[in-house]
């Protein structure tokens, strides 16, 4: 089965393994991400997050310029197993040779610090994706989890369904259509994402949400949001984090495969199996997991199919719905 996966952060801990002088290698490494795993698995393709903290970063840009140059570094070592795309046909070329593909993209839009001048940089140095906010408010509009910890579980229930996009939040998301970045809106505030279903014309998607009415945090998606989502053609990927699968009045649960399950079948039932991908989230939320890294992406495809889901659905969800909208977008 092939996979796509639109979010992990192994970039980030590999660029902070470095910086501690430790080895470090995309090839094989310690973390639930690596090539050898995702060969195993049979991945077509791997989004790469650059995360950027913008309030613990002294200097956000260089930490963005460091990311994105150690991805390309480790990428250029194995190019016989994958390389880097940009548009849609990068990725049919890729997988016509046989080589896996990556897919660059940032994890806090507000790097830009309100130019679109460095908007388009980051598009000629390959970002193909941006989640619009992290944790913070930017120059671009609100999340719903506004802080760097979240002190209290209750604390990721708070929807924020009144700060929305910017007035350049919104000529921000309309020149990432122009120019062909993929519009993300996990992290972002409820009415952020309203604002940008108002403003915005192509699919977008939240590449690493579930459903709230599972699991009842800001993070996840109303079903509104997800129906809205499915009618614009866009896509969520499931997040393999346990505290966004299952209920819990404490947090930190252990994820499990039934709980990925259970999303899936419910929004399946709410809006169709065209809206489900898959946003693992890997290196970026606790190492509590059934499916512990990508070569384990079997189990949830077997979970799958003991629940009755058919071979074309399951298709559509590891990685024929996503492609859809990187065809559409991917200039």
């Amino acid at each position: 089965m092939k996979i796509i996966d639109m979010h992990c952060d192994t970039i980030s801990v590999l660029l902070d393994d470095e910086k501690a002088g430790k080895p470090i290698s995309i090839k094989e490494n310690e973390y639930s991400v690596d090539l050898v795993k995702m060969k195993k698995a049979g991945y077509m393709l791997q989004n790469f997050a650059a995360f950027i903290c913008l309030k613990k970063e002294a200097n956000p840009v260089l930490r963005a310029q460091q990311l994105i140059d150690l991805y390309y570094r480790e990428i250029e070592k194995h190019r016989d197993m994958i390389r880097p795309v940009y548009n849609y046909n990068d990725i049919l070329e890729n997988e016509k040779m046989g080589i896996m593909s990556s897919l660059l993209t940032l994890e806090e839009g507000g790097v830009v610090f309100d130019d679109l001048s460095m908007l388009r940089n980051y598009y000629r140095l390959g970002v193909r994706m941006i989640t619009l906010t992290w944790n913070y408010e930017n120059g671009i509009g609100f999340p719903n989890v506004n802080s760097l910890e979240v002190h209290a579980f209750e604390d990721i229930k708070k929807i924020n369904d009144k700060d929305g996009l910017t007035s350049f939040g919104i000529e921000y998301i309309k020149e990432m259509e122009r120019l062909g970045i993929m519009i993300d809106v996990s992290h972002l505030s409820d009415a952020g994402f309203y604002d940008v279903l108002k403003y915005s014309e192509k699919p977008f998607v939240a590449s690493h949400s579930n459903a709230r009415s599972i699991c009842d945090v800001a993070r996840n998606m109303s079903d509104d949001m997800i129906l809205q989502l499915a009618n614009r053609r866009g896509v969520m990927g499931i997040n393999f984090a346990g505290d966004f699968l299952k209920q819990s009045d404490v947090g930190d649960e252990k994820s499990m495969i039934e709980d990925m399950v259970h999303h899936i079948k419910y929004i399946r039932a709410l809006a169709g199996i065209d809206v489900i991908g898959l946003g693992s989230d890997f290196d970026g939320i606790p190492d509590n997991l059934e499916l512990k890294d990508a070569s384990l992406m079997y189990l949830l495809i077997n979970a799958l199919e003991k629940e009755g889901f058919k071979q074309e659905e399951i298709e559509k969800i590891c990685y024929k719905n996503v492609l859809r909208v990187y065809q559409e977008i991917l200039k």
